[in-house]
């Protein structure tokens, strides 16, 4: 059984390489921490946004009555 990547699909070890070396020619060796800083940040504000609407779902009824008549 292969191991898939998420979002990925069926992608090898030399496609990943290839894909890689790609995107190492088209933003250079600087730009890439830059990038990747900015995309761990927008999935942690993504996984934060997702944990305050699952607390705001499973918090107490009368709670949000309060919140919502304020």
């Amino acid at each position: 059984m292969a191991h898939q990547l998420l979002f990925f699909g069926n992608l090898g070890g030399s496609e990943i390489i290839i894909i890689a070396l790609v995107i190492l020619l088209l933003f250079g060796g600087k730009k890439i921490p830059e990038l990747m800083r900015g995309l761990g940040k927008g999935v942690s504000q993504f996984k934060k946004g997702m944990n305050e609407i699952e607390q705001e779902i499973n918090a107490d009824p009368e709670q949000n009555k309060e919140i919502q008549n304020k």
